[in-house]
């Protein structure tokens, strides 16, 4: 009888485990370099990157069933903007370590007081040391806004950022919240982009697979959808990119 009872009991909490915790997906692909980058998605916007002993979070929220202490310490954050699904304190207070370093946008430095403010066209270098062995991410600010009439009110231009991220010779796209801008054109070597999809405040499945297009990533993940069908992006097969579709 005591070991039915045990059983009940670990059997109990383990439910309860599954009911409270959701697990994170996890994708990977090759660097140039040949070395592994694991995308863990977190929900909706949020997700991080592990690379050679390096995290990098893109703008981390907290969500129901979503323990932010069972996860790596950030080495980097990135953050597009202000509004609520994409910025979040209390999920930052949770990865953060003493030598971290936030990259953010002007309202997100204004709302934190912390991170480094970058204008859309600036351009850094972060540099970890681990064992005398120099690590480098090279971060560029890139424009995120609407550009259907009436949308500005969501995402008006030179507010928020993207960001072109380049570590182990690849290149990878963090458009923020935007729908089809004009500066796409001006991107080139991109080899895994992250693109928003839900309208009105994103794209359209429509407006992502111009996008995409315009972008020719290897690798197309997209993000923010929702309970939007995506199954339109099956056309972006004959281009050549690699749609992977994350669960919401």
């Amino acid at each position: 009888m005591k070991t039915r009872a045990f059983f009940s009991i670990f059997l109990s909490l383990f439910i309860m485990n599954q009911t409270f915790t959701n697990p994170i997906e996890s994708d990977s692909f090759s660097a140039k370099n040949g070395k592994t980058v694991t995308v863990h998605f977190i929900q909706h916007s949020s997700f991080y990157f592990t690379f050679d002993d390096i995290t990098i979070y893109v703008d981390p929220v907290k969500y129901d069933r979503v323990d932010y202490s069972t996860l790596p310490k950030a080495d980097l954050i990135l953050i597009t903007h202000d509004h609520y699904d994409h910025l979040d304190a209390k999920a930052i207070d949770e990865i953060s370590k003493p030598d971290m370093q936030i990259y953010c946008n002007g309202t997100v430095h204004e709302a934190l007081k912390a991170g480094v403010k970058m204008k859309n066209g600036e351009r850094v270098t972060f540099k970890k040391v681990n064992n005398n062995e120099y690590k480098y991410i090279d971060i560029e600010a890139v424009p995120a806004y609407n550009t259907t009439d009436g949308r500005d009110i969501y995402h008006p231009k030179e507010r928020d950022n993207g960001y072109v991220i380049s570590f182990g010779g690849s290149k990878i796209y963090i458009p923020g919240d935007c729908e089809v801008m004009p500066e796409m054109k001006e991107l080139t070597g991109i080899d895994v982009a992250f693109l928003p999809i839900n309208q009105p405040y994103t794209m359209t499945v429509e407006q992502s697979i111009t996008a995409a297009k315009i972008i020719k990533p290897k690798i197309l993940y997209p993000i923010h959808y929702s309970e939007t069908d995506l199954s339109g992006l099956s056309v972006l097969k004959k281009e050549g990119i690699d749609v992977r579709i994350f669960k919401m």
